[in-house]
C-alpha cells in the first residue's frame, strides 16, 4: 500500500507540474490578448452585472447571477486558499506569491472564455432545470469525432467530486476540528454529512440560496482577522512587498529553517497553487454559472470576478498575514497549521478558532458546490434518475472522508482533477471565434 501511495503521489506530480502549469498560463495569456484585457475593460460592468442592474426575467436559468457567482466561489475559495497558499510560500518563497498574482489575472480571462461557452452549449430542461460545463460544450459545440473528451471530462468530474471536493475537505475539515475543539472525526463527519444532505436536497437553487449567505459570511469573518494582522505589522508592508517582487524574479535565499529555492519552483508553485485554488482552465465553475439566468457573454464577465476575488483577494490576505508575521520560515509547520500559528501569534488562542472555523466552512461550501458539478457528469454519463444515487454515495464519502486515511484516494482525485484541464481548454480554443462574435454583438 505504501508503494501503491508512492506511485499515486508520482502520477498526481506528473499531472501538476510544469507541462500543465505552461499550458494554463499560455493559455490564460492568450485568452487576454485575443479578447483584448476583458478583465479590466469589463470588471467595472461585472460588478453593476452581479448587483442586478441588467437583470432580465425572461432569460433562462434557475439562479440569479449572484447566487451563480456565490455558488462557482464556494467550490473555488477553500483550503486552497488557507492550506494551499501557505505550501507555496513554503516551496518557492514570497516569490511565489507575484506569481500567484499573475495567474489570478490572466486566469479571469480563463474563466470568461469557459463560462461563456458553457452557456451557449447549455441545455434547459422541460422542467425549466439546466445542465451545463465541458462536457456540455463538446458535446453540442464540437463534431462528434471530440465526444469522448466529453465522456472522459464528465467521468474526471465526477471522481474529481468524490475525492478533491468531497473527501479531502471532509478529511481536512475533521482534522482541524479535532485539533482546535477534540471533537472526535467520527462527529464532525456526521455533522456535516446531515447538513449537506438537506442542502443537496434542494439541488443548485437551494445550493445558490445557502452560497450566497455561507460565502460572503466566511470571507468576511477570515478577512476580518486578516485584515487585523495587517493592521498590527502595517510599517512591515513595504518590506514584505520587496521580498515577494525580488524573490520572484531571483529565487529566494535561506531565511531560518527555509532553504532557498531557485526561480524556476518560485514561478511554478505560485502558479500551480493559484490554478488549484481558483480552478481557471479546469472548467469546473463553469457547471455552476450554466445555472443562471442570463446571456453567454453576460455571465462570462461576472465569472471573470471569480479569480479576482479567490486569488487576488482572499489568497493575498492568507499570503500577507504568513509573510509579516514571518511564520513561513518557521521549521515543522505546514499548510493550515501554518496559517492558523499566524492567526494565533496576533490574536491569541481566538486566532486559532477563527482559522478553524473558516476552515470548516470553507471545506463545507466547497463540498455542496462540487456534489452539484458530479450530478453535471452523473446526468451527462448515466441520466437524472440517478442523481439520487450519486447523492446517497455522496453523503456516505463526506464521512468516510472524515474519518480515514486518504493518501491513494487523494492522489488520484488530484490527478484526474488536473486533467479537467486538457478536454476543456482543447473545446475553448477550437470555440474561440464563436466567443469573439458573441462579444463584437453583446458590445453593440
Amino acid at each position: 500500500m505504501a508503494l501503491i501511495e508512492q506511485w499515486t503521489a508520482a502520477f498526481a506530480n506528473l499531472v501538476w507540474g510544469l507541462p500543465l502549469v505552461i499550458m494554463l498560463v499560455s493559455s490564460g495569456i492568450f485568452f487576454t490578448i485575443y479578447f483584448g484585457f476583458p478583465q479590466i475593460r469589463f470588471f467595472k460592468h461585472a460588478i453593476k452585472i452581479i448587483l442586478g442592474h441588467y437583470d432580465d426575467p425572461a432569460n433562462k436559468g434557475e439562479i440569479s447571477h449572484f447566487q451563480a457567482l456565490t455558488a462557482a466561489l464556494s467550490a473555488t475559495v477553500g483550503l486552497g486558499n488557507i492550506a494551499g497558499v501557505a505550501v507555496a510560500v513554503t516551496m518557492g518563497g514570497p516569490g511565489a506569491v507575484f506569481w500567484l498574482w499573475v495567474a489570478g489575472f490572466i486566469g479571469m480571462c480563463t474563466k470568461f472564455t469557459e463560462v461563456t461557452l458553457s452557456l451557449m452549449h447549455r441545455e434547459v430542461n422541460s422542467d425549466g432545470t439546466v445542465n451545463g460545463g465541458p462536457m456540455f460544450v463538446i458535446k453540442n459545440g464540437l463534431s462528434k469525432k471530440f465526444l469522448p473528451l466529453a465522456w472522459i471530462y464528465a467521468l474526471f468530474t465526477i471522481l474529481s467530486s468524490l475525492g478533491a471536493g468531497n473527501m479531502f475537505q471532509a478529511n481536512q475539515m475533521a482534522s482541524v476540528v479535532l485539533s482546535t475543539t477534540g471533537l472526535p472525526k467520527w462527529a464532525s463527519g456526521l455533522i456535516f454529512c446531515t447538513l449537506a444532505g438537506l442542502i443537496l436536497i434542494g439541488g443548485i437553487k437551494r445550493i445558490g440560496k445557502v452560497t450566497e449567505k455561507l460565502v460572503p459570511l466566511m470571507i468576511f469573518i477570515y478577512m476580518g482577522g486578516a485584515l487585523y494582522i495587517i493592521y498590527t505589522h502595517f510599517n512591515l508592508i513595504p518590506e514584505v512587498f520587496s521580498q515577494i517582487i525580488t524573490g520572484a524574479f531571483s529565487g529566494t535565499a535561506a531565511t531560518g529553517a527555509f532553504t532557498g529555492v531557485a526561480i524556476k519552483e518560485v514561478i511554478i508553485n505560485g502558479i500551480k497553487r493559484a490554478s488549484f485554488s481558483n480552478e481557471a482552465g479546469l472548467g469546473s465553475s463553469a457547471m455552476a454559472h450554466s445555472a443562471a439566468k442570463s446571456t453567454p457573454v453576460q455571465e462570462g464577465i461576472v465569472a471573470l470576478i471569480e479569480p479576482f476575488i479567490d486569488t487576488i483577494i482572499v489568497c493575498s490576505i492568507t499570503a500577507f498575514a504568513i509573510l509579516l508575521t514571518n511564520t513561513w520560515s518557521m521549521p515543522g509547520i505546514q499548510g493550515s497549521d501554518m496559517t492558523a500559528v499566524a492567526f494565533e501569534s496576533v490574536l491569541g488562542p481566538a486566532g486559532r478558532y477563527i482559522v478553524t472555523v473558516t476552515v470548516a466552512l470553507f471545506a463545507f461550501s466547497t463540498m455542496i458546490s462540487w456534489s452539484y458539478y458530479g450530478e453535471q457528469g452523473i446526468t451527462f454519463i448515466f441520466g437524472k434518475k440517478f442523481i439520487p444515487t450519486y447523492r446517497f454515495v455522496f453523503l456516505v464519502m463526506i464521512f468516510i472522508g472524515s474519518i480515514s486515511q486518504l493518501g491513494i484516494v487523494l492522489n488520484l482525485s488530484d490527478a484526474f482533477y488536473g486533467m479537467l484541464a486538457f478536454p476543456n481548454l482543447i473545446a475553448c480554443y477550437i470555440l474561440l471565434p464563436k466567443i469573439k462574435d458573441a462579444l463584437k454583438k453583446y458590445k453593440a
